[in-house]
C-alpha cells in the first residue's frame, strides 16, 4: 500500500535524522572531548569544532579545560557542611579556615574514568591537606606570619594525593581567603590576642628601658675611666716633678752642703712662720732690752685704731 510505504520511509528518515543528530557533535573552545567505543576511551582527544562518531557504538564525554575553583570552609560550600573549615592547630587553638583550591584538568581521560567523582576527590584532598598542615602549625603562623608557606605546602600535599590516585588534575594555586576563630570562642580568642599584644608591648618597653640604663651606665663608666686616667697622669707627673726637684736639690746640696742646709732651713721657717701673727724675740737680741712694738694684727681686727704699746722682753728692765 502506498500509504504504508510512505510511513516506513518517514520513520526511516526520522531514524536517520535522529542518528545523525547523535552522531555529529560540537566541542566548544573551552572544552575537549573523549570518545568511547563500547565504553572504552580513545587515546585521541577531540578539540574544538564539529566531529562525527558512530552512535550508539561510540559516545563522547566533554570536560572543561578552564580553571576550576573549589571553595572549602565557606557558606557556599557544595557539601553544605558548616564545619569543613573548622580545624585544630598545634597549640590547641580552634580556627575556621576559608580557602580555595584552583585547579585544571591535565589529563581528561584519567579525570573521566579513573575516579568516580573527581570534583569531590579534589575537595576531600584539599580539606585533608589543610587539616594536616594546620595541625602542625601554631595559630600565629596561620593568622598572619606564614600564610604563603602554608599555601605552598598544602598545594604540594594535594598534588601528591591526586597523583597517587591518577585523577589527572593539576593544582594551580591554594588561596587562604580568611582565617578566624569560630564565633563561639571569638571573644575569648580576641582577649588572648590582646593579652599577647600587651605582653609584647611590655617586653619592648622593658628592652628599651634596659637599653637606656645600659647606655647611661656605659657613659658613666667611660667618664669614670677618663677621670681615673687624668688623675693617674696628674699624680704621676706631680711625682715625677717632685722627684726631679728633689734630685736637683740633692745635687746642689752635694756641691755646698752648709749653704744648702741653711737655705733649706730659712725657706722652711719662712713657710712655717709666714702666716704667723706672733713675734718671738730672743733674749739679748737688742742692746737696751726694750723693743717698741706696734700690734698690727690687733689693729686689723679692731673697729677703732689702737694705741702704741711697748713690750719688755724677758730679762729687760
Amino acid at each position: 500500500m502506498p500509504g504504508a510505504r510512505w510511513i516506513i520511509v518517514g520513520v526511516a528518515a526520522a531514524l536517520v535524522v535522529f542518528w545523525l543528530i547523535n552522531s555529529i557533535y560540537t566541542i566548544d573552545p573551552q572544552e575537549v572531548g573523549v570518545e568511547t567505543t563500547f565504553g572504552k576511551p580513545s587515546d585521541q582527544l577531540s578539540t574544538s569544532g564539529l566531529h562525527f562518531l558512530w552512535w550508539p557504538v561510540q559516545t563522547v564525554e566533554r570536560v572543561s579545560v578552564t580553571e576550576n575553583k573549589t571553595e572549602i570552609g565557606s557558606s557556599t560550600s557544595r557539601t553544605g557542611r558548616s564545619d569543613d573549615g573548622v580545624m585544630l592547630t598545634s597549640d590547641q587553638n580552634i580556627v575556621s579556615v576559608k580557602f580555595a583550591v584552583l585547579w585544571t584538568i591535565e589529563d581528561p581521560k584519567a579525570y573521566l574514568f579513573n575516579v568516580k567523582d573527581p570534583d569531590d576527590m579534589v575537595r576531600a584532598a584539599g580539606e585533608s591537606a589543610m587539616r594536616e598542615v594546620v595541625g602542625r602549625s601554631p595559630a600565629q603562623e596561620i593568622f598572619r606570619s606564614d600564610r604563603a608557606g602554608i599555601q605552598t605546602e598544602v598545594q604540594q600535599i594535594i598534588q601528591t594525593i591526586l597523583d597517587s590516585y591518577k585523577v589527572g588534575v593539576h593544582i594551580d594555586q591554594i588561596t587562604i581567603e580568611n582565617v578566624a576563630p569560630p564565633a563561639e570562642v571569638a571573644d575569648a580568642f580576641a582577649e588572648v590576642q590582646r593579652a599577647q599584644q600587651d605582653q609584647q608591648k611590655y617586653q619592648e618597653d622593658a628592652r628599651n628601658y634596659a637599653n637606656t640604663l645600659l647606655g647611661n651606665a656605659n657613659g658613666q663608666a667611660a667618664a669614670i675611666r677618663e677621670d681615673a686616667a687624668a688623675y693617674k697622669n696628674r699624680v704621676v707627673q706631680e711625682a715625677e716633678g717632685e722627684a726631679a726637684r728633689f734630685t736637683s736639690v740633692y745635687e746642689q746640696y752635694a756641691k755646698a752642703p752648709e749653704v744648702t742646709r741653711k737655705r733649706l732651713y730659712l725657706e722652711t721657717m719662712e713657710q712655717v712662720l709666714g702666716d704667723s701673727t706672733k713675734v718671738i724675740v730672743e733674749p739679748g737680741s737688742t742692746g737696751s732690752g726694750v723693743l717698741p712694738y706696734l700690734p698690727l694684727p690687733a689693729l686689723q681686727s679692731a673697729p677703732a685704731p689702737a694705741a702704741t704699746t711697748s713690750t719688755t722682753p724677758a730679762g729687760g728692765n
